[in-house]
Formats: structure tokens, C-alpha cells, sequence
């Protein structure tokens, strides 16, 4: 069972589990770009735990929403 937390406890280096390139699949957090006064918290992710053949993609998500922790 994965540890639910809400988006904006997001921590850079957090191993999240979200939609991306048309799949659920693991991302490691590179970047929080927004967490200022939007409604919003955008996230700079690596979609692979090898950083030399990951991409890097953008994600975004509601302040209040809960998101899978990977174990």
C-alpha cells in the first residue's frame, strides 16, 4: 500500500506516483516551479531512476490534492 500525502508536502527527491506520458508511473521530484499563491503546485519530475536516459516533465496538481508516495 503507497503512503498518500498532500501535494503541497511534496519535497524535492520525493519518489512520487502520477500520470505522465499517457501511464501511472514513478517520478522523482527534481523542482517545485510553483507553490506561491496559485490554487496549483507545479513539480519538474524525472520519469526514471536513471538520470542520464530520464526525461524530464512537468506536473501539476492542486495544493489540497493527496498523491501516491512510491515505497
Amino acid at each position: 500500500m503507497n503512503l498518500k500525502i498532500q501535494a503541497l508536502d511534496i519535497k524535492m527527491g520525493d519518489r512520487i506516483i502520477a500520470y505522465c506520458n499517457n501511464k501511472m508511473q514513478i517520478c522523482t521530484v527534481k523542482r517545485i516551479l510553483d507553490s506561491g499563491q496559485s490554487n496549483n503546485i507545479t513539480l519538474s519530475v524525472f520519469t526514471s531512476d536513471h538520470y542520464r536516459i530520464s526525461v524530464s516533465r512537468t506536473l501539476r496538481f492542486k495544493r489540497d490534492a493527496l498523491v501516491d508516495l512510491a515505497g
